[in-house]
């Protein structure tokens, strides 16, 4: 039985040809219904972040952009730098239309001119997406590297990824999204259960160096977190609990945050009651702890024994509670020794 994506792939007229990272000039033309003036940026994408390459100007509701760009890549259209763009998916093309609808983080808007696209928009509205069927069906489309990259790292293996990546065509292995996850294999293996914990030193929320290595000798829970995040917040209720209930049988927490604004992060540390150690370079997803740790979506966290050994990872809501009932349930304050 046929997948969808093949499916897809029979409606796009068949798998994109073979994708090679060359500068390529792209006319970007398009309308922003309801805005007579102003500018539209080009942005690239990287490592989770845009960043404007280009502008032009819109006169009258309508601008045209000739930008020399590197394909395959994601670039985003927007009209405020400061807010998340449209995404712009650029294989095999040298010019595409774009209606740029600015409600919703430009939701309605609609992109011709770009089998990419059109592809990545078909896969957006896919609920059961598997992406080793997406790969099979698109070897060759900078939308199965991206997605790879964006949308599955964080929940593969190290195993996983390899065998996603040798389905991608080769002429793809030299986008940045295949050199991530070239890297993210290696951190993936250093940080695994059953391995030391990686140590690293970052600021606390009064400046002041902490080494992880100093909070061992517990059963100690490496939460990685932002302000921002929504699944983040949400899941704090939860662990303040863990922490609460578990603290004084040998249980500790060790905060690391990926916020940019220090403000919103003690707030956010203020609000939710989140009285543990808590630490942050504030430099978003370059955050350096969370490079270390392969850290590719939050919340996510790793759990170490007494001796920094990594014994746990990413256990949240009950399965965490369940986690530390295992090891400390017996209501005995000292820490249980694992085997080394």
């Amino acid at each position: 039985m046929e997948s969808k994506f093949l499916l897809i792939a029979a409606l796009l007229t068949g798998t994109f040809s073979f994708a090679q990272n060359k500068t390529t000039q792209v006319t970007i033309e398009g309308s922003v219904p309801g805005v007579k003036s102003g500018y539209v940026y080009l942005q690239k994408f990287q490592e989770k972040l845009f960043s404007s390459v280009d502008s032009v100007l819109v006169k009258d509701g309508k601008f045209k952009l000739r930008s020399t760009v590197q394909l395959p890549e994601v670039y985003g259209l927007t009209l405020d730098n400061k807010k998340a763009p449209l995404f712009l998916f650029l294989q095999n093309t040298q010019a595409v239309k774009v209606v740029l609808d600015t409600a919703a983080y430009y939701k309605n808007s609609t992109v011709t001119g770009s089998e990419a696209q059109a592809l990545f928009d078909k896969v957006k509205k896919t609920l059961d997406l598997k992406i080793e069927e997406l790969i099979a069906a698109n070897p060759s489309s900078i939308v199965s590297a991206y997605v790879l990259y964006r949308n599955f790292s964080y929940r593969l293996t190290p195993e996983q990824i390899r065998q996603n990546i040798d389905l991608l065509s080769p002429s793809l292995h030299s986008t940045q999204y295949v050199k991530t996850l070239e890297k993210l294999i290696v951190t993936m293996d250093k940080v695994s259960i059953g391995k030391p914990a990686i140590n690293f030193t970052a600021n606390d929320t009064q400046g002041k160096p902490v080494k992880l290595s100093d909070h061992f000798g517990k059963y100690l829970l490496i939460d990685f977190w932002a302000a921002w995040c929504g699944p983040c917040r949400k899941e704090n209720p939860n662990l303040v609990a863990a922490y609460e209930k578990y603290k004084d049988k040998g249980f500790e927490v060790f905060g690391v945050s990926l916020d940019k604004s220090k403000e919103n992060w003690l707030k956010a540390i203020d609000k939710d009651g989140l009285t543990w150690t808590q630490v942050s370079d504030l430099k978003y997803w370059a955050s350096e702890p969370a490079g270390l740790y392969g850290v590719r979506a939050i919340p996510a966290n790793f759990l170490l024994d007494p001796q920094g050994k990594i014994i746990g990872k990413n256990l949240r809501g009950e399965e965490l509670h369940k986690k530390l009932e295992e090891l400390l349930g017996s209501g005995s304050a000292e820490v249980k020794k694992s085997s080394k």
